[in-house]
């Protein structure tokens, strides 16, 4: 089963599972007015095209010891697409690398680096970052604090 245009309540499902992915599946059909079997079966269409590509917990990084979050703005040496990709796998390998988005203008990418404090960023960065593959130049912001930290995305229901 392979849905492709969204209803309503195909709607009302992803905002709610957006929201909180461990509603139960009788609390989602309710919501979105239809019963527990058609709902389960919207879920796994909704899965099986991608349109939810996972499940996943909200972690307080700092209970964990992450005290750090870092923008780190990186400029290759040549934009390519072998080399753009060169960079992009090399990103795979590092898990402190939380996010990394390729942007136009004067910088290449983007990456939301976590790390436990300054000092082990500035190690990340020396022996990693820096000479990783055609990077050229790294400006690095440090964050304050979140004002707001919502995932996904906004999903209007008429």
């Amino acid at each position: 089963m392979r849905r492709v245009k969204l209803d309503k309540i195909d709607l009302k499902i992803l905002k709610d599972l957006q929201d909180n992915g461990r509603i139960t599946n009788a609390l989602l059909a309710k919501n979105a007015g239809i019963s527990a079997p058609p709902c389960l079966r919207r879920v796994k269409a909704l899965e099986e095209t991608g349109f939810i590509r996972g499940y996943h917990a909200n972690i307080d990084t700092s209970q964990l010891g992450y005290n750090v979050t870092i923008f780190a703005m990186v400029s290759l040496d040549s934009q390519n697409d072998h080399d753009l990709k060169e960079f992009e796998e090399w990103v795979q390998k590092w898990d402190c690398i939380r996010e990394c988005h390729m942007i136009s203008g004067e910088i290449d990418f983007l990456l939301k680096i976590l790390a436990k404090d300054w000092d082990s960023y500035q190690q990340f960065l020396t022996d990693n970052l820096t000479s990783a593959p055609h990077v050229s130049k790294v400006k690095s912001s440090l964050a304050i604090r979140p004002t707001k930290q919502k995932p996904g995305a906004p999903i209007e229901i008429e």
